[in-house]
Parts: structure tokens; sequence; C-alpha cells
């Protein structure tokens, strides 16, 4: 991953993801089911992204570590990887700059409910390659 002058990782004009706050409440609660948000950063991760693929899971979900404390004093992007058979991957992408607190909203929310910390995802083709979209509409 490359990045800029003061540190921040430089994604190519394809690969900075996607997604818009104006999609969430005040409550960082997605406001409908369809929601999603594409990771940034996919590029490096093509191969990770097709092994899973080509696995064929039905249901794919991703896990995204807790911050350690150098992470925040940091603000390093938020790493994002895939669970898959009572493993995870390695890194698949990133959250996108800006978004970052949605996801760690929805991993919070969704322990506090008692559920499984890990947000339903799909790999979805393009033609700048595979990517991620985490189906954050699905936690509401």
């Amino acid at each position: 991953m490359t990045t800029d002058g003061i540190g921040e990782p430089v994604f190519g004009r394809k690969d900075r993801g996607s997604g818009k706050l104006g999609d969430y409440g005040y409550d960082m609660r997605p406001k409908n089911a369809r929601v999603r948000l594409q990771l940034a950063g996919s590029d490096p991760f093509q191969q990770e992204i097709a092994d899973v693929l080509a696995q064929g899971v039905n249901e794919l979900q991703v896990f995204i570590p807790r911050r350690s404390a150098e992470e925040e004093r940091m603000d390093a992007p938020v790493a994002v990887r895939f669970f898959v058979d009572s493993r995870m991957t390695p890194v698949v992408g990133f959250i996108p700059r800006g978004l970052e607190a949605v996801a760690l909203d929805t991993l919070s929310r969704l322990e506090a409910a008692g559920r499984s910390p890990r947000i339903p995802a799909a790999i979805v083709k393009s033609r700048a390659g595979l990517r991620v979209d985490l189906l954050l509409g699905q936690t509401r």
C-alpha cells in the first residue's frame, strides 16, 4: 500500500471504495436493507478474494478486528478480512475514509444485541477486478 506525504494510504482511482454517510441515520443505522459499502484498497488482494470466491461459500461474512490504541492514535486504515470455515483470511480491503465510524458502530451494535460481530458481505465482479461489498443494510 502506498502512502502520500502525511502517511495517508493512496488507492487507485477505481479502488477507493464507495459509500455515503447519507445512507445512515443519525444513530449510524442503515436507512434501509439495501445499503452497501464497497471496500477500498482491494487491488493488491485480488488473489485472496478470488480464493474465497472459488470456495463457493453461500453466505460470506467479514471480520473487522478492533483497532489497537496505536492504530487509533495514528488513525490507521481499518482492515477487513473474510471469515470462512471458522478461519480468517488475509486482509481483503479497507473501510473507505470517512466511513470507519459506520463500520465500527455496526460491530458495537451487533455485539450489544448478542449477535455475531461479523458483517454480511458479497464479492462483486467489476471491470476493475473483484470488489468486496459490505451488506450493512442487513444488520439493521
